[in-house]
C-alpha cells in the first residue's frame, strides 16, 4: 500500500511517499480502506513545525478520514465488511468528560494519509448515508469543531462565523439548521455572494470594515450576537469581545488570524460573556453531528479535491489559505 510519512519539518520536501505492507486486524480492531482524507489548520501547523505538540518524525500525517471496513477482527460486532465510516479525532474519547491525555492522529499515532489503516473499532462512526467519502472525510475535525461551538444554539439566535474556511462554513450550515440567524465575515465580494448562498442572513467586509463590531451591532439593534465562532484568535478577538451580547457566548476555536488579540480586560469582564475553548469532540458528539446532517440533507463545502498521487499539492493549496470549504485528497473512487 501507498503512505506518506512526515520524516521532517519545516517543508513539504518532508512529506515523504512510501510503500508499505497493509497491517491486519486483531482482536477488537478494523481494517479501513481509506477512501479520501482532508486537510486542517493543525496539519499544516504539523508540517511546518508550528504544532505546539510533540511530534514524532516519521508519523503518517493527517485526522480526518473516510473509507470503507475491509475486515474486521475478532469481537467486534459494532461494524462488518462494507460499512462507510469515518473516524473519531480522537480515538480514545468516545464521550462525556474530556481527559487531559492527548492522543492524537498524525502526533501521537500514525494518521490517515495512507490506503489502508487498522484502528480500534470504537474510534469509528457509521458515516451518514447521503455522503459521498470525500464529504465524510471533512467531519472530524471541522465539523465537530462546528457542532461543538454551537451547542446550546437555538431558534432565534444569532450566531457569527468568520471566514469561509471549514469550521466556519460548518458552523453556518449548522446554524440554519438550528434555526439562528447568521452574520458572516468575509474578504471579498464573491465570497460574500456564495456565504449567502449558503444561508447567511448578513454578511460583513472585514477588509472594507476593519472594525466589524460595530456594524454587527448596527446589524443587531445594538444587542450584539448570542454565538461567535472565533477562529481567527490574535487578530479577531478584540472585535469579537466588543460584538458579544451582553452574557453572550463565544467559543475559542482557533488562531488563524495574525495579530494581537489586544484584550481590554475590562471589556471582557463586563461583557459578562463566556470564553469557551472548543478542543473539537467526541465520538458521541461526532455521531450527534452525523444524525444532524443526514436529518437534514446537509452536505459539507468542499474547496478543492485531489488525488493521493496529488497529496504535496494539495498541502501547497491548502497553505494559500483562500478557500472556500474544505481541501480533500481522494484515495480511490468511490
Amino acid at each position: 500500500m501507498q503512505s506518506y510519512r512526515l520524516e521532517r519539518f519545516g517543508s513539504l520536501d518532508g512529506l515523504v511517499r512510501v510503500q508499505e505492507e497493509a497491517p491486519q486486524p486483531a482482536a477488537g480492531e478494523v481494517l479501513v480502506r481509506v477512501k479520501a482524507s482532508s486537510l486542517n489548520f493543525r496539519d499544516l501547523a504539523i508540517l511546518m513545525g508550528w504544532s505546539p505538540f510533540l511530534v514524532q518524525p516519521g508519523r503518517i500525517p493527517l485526522s480526518d478520514a473516510a473509507g470503507e471496513v475491509e475486515a474486521v477482527g475478532a469481537g467486534v460486532t459494532r461494524f462488518k465488511v462494507g460499512d462507510r465510516v469515518v473516524d473519531s479525532f480522537y480515538p480514545t474519547w468516545f464521550g462525556g468528560a474530556r481527559l487531559a491525555a492527548f492522543d492524537f492522529y498524525g502526533t501521537e499515532r500514525d494518521g490517515w494519509l495512507t490506503e489502508y489503516k487498522v484502528v480500534g473499532a470504537e474510534s469509528l462512526s457509521l458515516a451518514p448515508p447521503h455522503l459521498t467519502f470525500e464529504e465524510a472525510a471533512t467531519l472530524s475535525c471541522a465539523g465537530v469543531t462546528a457542532w461543538s461551538a454551537l451547542a446550546g444554539v437555538g431558534p432565534g439566535d444569532t450566531v457569527l462565523t468568520q471566514g469561509t474556511g471549514g469550521v466556519s462554513l460548518f458552523a453556518l450550515q449548522l446554524a440554519k439548521v438550528l434555526g439562528a440567524q447568521v452574520i458572516a465575515t468575509t474578504s471579498s465580494t464573491e465570497k460574500a455572494e456564495r456565504l449567502k448562498a449558503l444561508g447567511a442572513d448578513s454578511v460583513i467586509d472585514y477588509v472594507a470594515n476593519p472594525e466589524w463590531a460595530d456594524t454587527v451591532r448596527a446589524l443587531t439593534d445594538g444587542r450584539g450576537v448570542d454565538r461567535i465562532v472565533e477562529v481567527g484568535g490574535p487578530g479577531t478577538l478584540a472585535q469579537s469581545i466588543k460584538a458579544v451580547r451582553y452574557a453572550g457566548h463565544v467559543s475559542l476555536v482557533g488562531a488563524l488570524a495574525a495579530g494581537s488579540a489586544g484584550m481590554d480586560f475590562m471589556k471582557v469582564f463586563m461583557s459578562q460573556a463566556t470564553y469557551q475553548c472548543i478542543g473539537t469532540g467526541s465520538r458521541s458528539d461526532l455521531e450527534e453531528l452525523c444524525r444532524v446532517l443526514a436529518a437534514h440533507a446537509v452536505h459539507p463545502v468542499i474547496d478543492r479535491v485531489f488525488s493521493l498521487d496529488e497529496a504535496k499539492a494539495a498541502w501547497t493549496h491548502f497553505a494559500d489559505r483562500r478557500l472556500f470549504g474544505k481541501v480533500v485528497i481522494r484515495h480511490s473512487a468511490s
